[in-house]
Parts: C-alpha cells; structure tokens; sequence
C-alpha cells in the first residue's frame, strides 16, 4: 500500500531539530539584524522573546550576539557610518567553501555585494542578491557555527524566499545550492518546500496578496513562540507594530510583527506531536 500525503505540517515538522553544532550547505544557519539603533533593537527583542545579548566590541563594530538558555540564536548589527543599511534580518545560508559559493552566485547570474571576506574568529562570509534580487548571507563557520539552537521558542524556526518569479528563484538556488522542491498541495498560492540531502530546510513561494505591491523579493525569517497571540501583545508594548494579525494556517498560528525601526519579521506557534 501507497504511503499517505504527508500534510504539510508534516512536512515542516520534518525540518524542527533544536540543538546544532554545523549545517549541511545550503541551509539557512544564521540570522542577524540590520539594525539603525542598537540599544532601542536590544530593548525590544528582550521581552519579546527573551533574549540576553553579548556584545563582541568594538574591534568588531559592536556586533551583539542574542542568546537563550546559553546558546547563541542570532546576531544584531548595528549599521556602521557611512554605511547606512535599511533595518532587514538576513537570512545566512551554510556554505562550505565561501568562495566557492559567492562563484557559483556569479555564475547563476546573482550578484556578490560585499566579501567574501574573513571574520576574524568567527568564519568567512559574503552578502548577495539571488537572480530576482532578494538579498541573503552566504556564511562559511569555522569558530562560529551558525546558530546553536533553533526550533524553540524565542529562536528562528523557518526561512523563506518570498518572491514575484518564484520559479526563477527555485532555479536560482537549484544551481547554486543544489536544492530539490516538493511543492505544498494545501498551501494557497504557489509554495514549495526547499530541501538540502533530501531534508526540509525551507521554502520558496509567491508574495502573499497582503505584501504591497512593488517590494522588493525577499528572505523572511519565522520566529517560534510558545504563544502567537501573547507574542503579539509583548510586541506592541514594547514599541513594534502588527503587519498581520495572528492566524490560523496549515502549520501553526502565525503573524507578522514589525520592530520599533521597521524591521520585518514573522512568528508562529506549531502544534506539537
């Protein structure tokens, strides 16, 4: 007898692993914030989901890592003068050689912006554009292995390339990354799951209708939280706003917060089991 359709909280749910120690190449690995204040950015997250941050110094521009429970989730980078940079999280996906990487990017008619360069005690990174232009990192770990935890409340959970052409986009990374795609049956508008050694590791999909027309291609990056609508709430006080109210979807309840400076980000509560 046939296997059945595996629903597509299934298929998610094959990517949700907690604890990391490295990551296969082309697999988001790392978050981080571009942020026009850092202190108002700290302020915010912390109650949101409970983040404690070390802040690396100024050899390092005061790049903060946010941690939970120990282990560190996510970056936030203060923009640099006269480098202003729009307030975004970045999506970084695992590359075992860089170079390499950023070559291939080239080759599939992407664009490098910046690097690859050395991060001294860290790793080795570049900042591109895919082919439809939605930006993403490219981060090769060496002392600094992507993000320890994921999956768990109050760390990143689920990235997705958010796109006018998103077959365009498929193609783009199938050269780059190798991905293969499974496309979600029960999801409205066009969405496939992305997968890295044939494992769910993301999505690639058409904007939703609520996205303004005319902004441009993105990665989105989902948060886990114990409690979407509790979530929302800790948001609003603590200065963000509501892109879209907590609902319910295939995969869990959901919603789109903004922090104080504008910075896009989801979250979402899954069902366990």
């Amino acid at each position: 007898m046939a296997d059945a359709p595996r629903t597509t909280a299934e298929t998610i749910r094959e990517a949700a692993m907690a604890e990391f120690t490295g990551y296969d190449e082309g697999t988001p690995c790392w978050v981080d914030l571009m942020c026009p204040d850092l202190e108002q950015a700290k302020h915010f997250y912390e109650p949101v989901f409970g983040w404690e941050y070390t802040d690396t110094g100024p050899e390092y521009g005061n790049y903060t890592m946010a941690t939970k429970n120990g282990k560190v989730i996510a970056g936030l980078a203060p923009s640099q003068p006269g480098q202003p940079a729009p307030p975004a999280w970045v999506t970084y996906l695992w590359a075992d050689d860089a170079d390499a990487v950023a070559g291939r990017v080239v080759k599939a008619d992407g664009n490098v912006f910046m690097g690859p360069m050395d991060v001294p005690g860290a790793g080795r990174m570049a900042l591109a554009l895919d082919s439809t232009g939605a930006a993403f990192g490219i981060w090769q770990g060496r002392e600094h292995r992507g993000a320890q935890l994921a999956n768990e409340p109050g760390s990143f959970t689920w990235n997705e390339n958010l796109n006018d052409d998103p077959g365009k986009a498929r193609a783009f990374y199938e050269r780059v990354f190798g991905y293969t795609y499974e496309r979600l049956p029960d999801w409205p508008g066009e969405y496939h799951t992305f997968k890295v050694k044939d494992q769910v590791r993301g999505g690639v999909g058409a904007k939703p209708a609520q996205i303004p027309p005319g902004t441009p291609n993105f990665w989105n990056t989902y948060f886990s939280v114990a409690d979407t609508d509790e979530t929302v709430a800790a948001a609003t006080r603590a200065g963000g706003s509501v892109g879209l109210e907590p609902m319910d979807t295939p995969v869990g309840r959901m919603a789109v917060l903004m922090d104080p400076a504008g910075a896009q980000f989801s979250i979402i509560s899954v069902p366990k089991g």
